[in-house]
């Protein structure tokens, strides 16, 4: 029977689901890197999070190894050009969170243009204005999607009760455009978007896109929103954007600064950039939860299982 390592906890559907195939399921999630690779002689399949990367120095020590499943969308922690020359399959599973992605940018921009952060503390401290809380409205403005895969799609969706003009731009497919989604350039998003939302992997590419030649493109004052890799987007160009008023507010769910163990970031100097980030008003920040919902949690695993299993959903 084939051996599986798990490297991270993940939702047990996927666990449970694997066993009841066969598969002999290793729970190695409470040991350190060295203790792990000690033990994938005999494994056929890893589950993976971000504990760990998945280059050479470290899958060297996985000798069987056929394949590689990741709970979430991002393959940035694998060198998949290494496990291509292996024959070493990939599985992802963006189909498991990119509702709850979609829904999360949904609840940024709408807190983000109608101000519900800074009105919900400001009445919570004593504090009643109404003026300087005075929002904006969705309907009539131009959104421009970035990347239009499972969660950039999931964000159109949402949008389809809101009477808005959408523009989405995909370097990579073609063909998606329908009554509702026009399908555009990257010149076009920025000339005429009011609202631009990255769902974008990261990669040698897309890495520190949005710079001050990004930003300077934009015909419009706009919102922005990032949902996607932190390191897409360049603070400090970001800041800039916020201090001249090019960039309205910006809904961060990521960011440059984010590590493994992000918790211990606050525990030195802060760079000044995310000190701005942090006392903007204007810029909602929230912990990578983006597509990290209760719903998500089981279907990331249940959609892996079906993935390895070669269920067709």
């Amino acid at each position: 029977m084939e051996k599986i390592a798990f490297l991270d906890t993940v939702h047990p559907i996927l666990w449970q689901r694997l066993e009841a195939a066969g598969y002999i399921c290793v729970d190695l999630t409470e040991d350190d890197r060295t203790t792990c690779t000690e033990k994938l002689s005999d494994c056929t399949g890893i589950v993976i999070r971000s504990r760990f990367t998945m280059n050479e120095e470290f899958l060297q020590f996985a000798p069987i190894l056929k394949f590689i499943a990741r709970s979430g969308a991002g393959m940035e922690n694998i060198d998949t050009s290494y496990c291509d020359s292996r024959g070493i399959q990939l599985f992802n599973a963006p189909e498991g969170n990119r509702n709850a992605v979609g829904e999360h940018a949904l609840g940024m921009l709408l807190s983000l243009m109608n101000k519900l952060h800074t009105a919900d503390r400001e009445v919570r401290s004593g504090k009643w204005d109404r003026e300087g809380n005075r929002g904006w409205e969705l309907d009539g403005k131009t959104v421009g999607i970035i990347g239009y895969g499972n969660n950039g799609s999931a964000f159109a969706k949402k949008l389809r009760g809101f009477d808005v003009k959408l523009m989405a731009y995909d370097k990579y497919k073609e063909g998606f455009g329908d009554h509702f989604v026009m399908e555009s350039t990257l010149d076009a998003v920025l000339n005429h978007a009011d609202i631009i939302s990255l769902h974008i992997p990261q990669n040698e590419e897309t890495l520190w896109m949005v710079n001050d030649d990004f930003i300077q493109k934009i015909k419009k004052p706009i919102w922005l929103l990032n949902l996607s890799r932190g390191k897409i987007i360049q603070t400090s160009s970001l800041v800039k954007g916020l201090k001249t008023g090019k960039i309205l507010g910006a809904g961060l769910d990521v960011l440059e600064y984010e590590k493994s163990s992000f918790e211990s970031f606050f525990e030195q100097e802060l760079p000044a950039d995310f000190k701005y980030l942090l006392e903007a008003e204007n810029v909602i920040l929230t912990p990578h939860v983006g597509g990290w919902t209760h719903e998500s949690y089981f279907k990331l695993s249940n959609v892996l299982a079906d993935k390895i299993l070669g269920i067709d959903s």
